[in-house]
């Protein structure tokens, strides 16, 4: 990035890191950068209902940061890309400096 940035293109960074704003939902991007899960799965994980998880999913999706995938009567959720990974990483590595 070369410092010059339009409003719209800030706007949309900033939108993005909310994702990562929450204890919880950094928890649930973390689970998912190590295999794909069932709202099940991260509820037990996380130890929280399977509502408010599924609300923070709905979250995740709504921000681009998480996909998912139908597998019969599951819904796997999986990290939506590389960036997203590569977010994580560097975060834990800075605030581990």
């Amino acid at each position: 990035m070369d410092g010059i940035v339009d409003k719209e293109t800030m706007e949309r960074i900033a939108e993005l890191f909310k994702g990562f704003a929450d204890p919880t939902r950094v928890h649930i991007l973390s689970l998912l950068q190590q295999q794909e899960l069932c709202v099940t799965d991260i509820a037990e994980k996380v130890a929280i209902s399977q509502s408010a998880i599924s609300h923070q999913l709905r979250i995740l999706k709504q921000m681009h940061l998480i996909k998912y995938r139908r597998e019969g009567k599951n819904i796997l959720y999986s990290l939506a890309d590389d960036h997203v990974r590569t977010i994580l990483e560097m975060g834990l590595e800075h605030v581990l400096e």
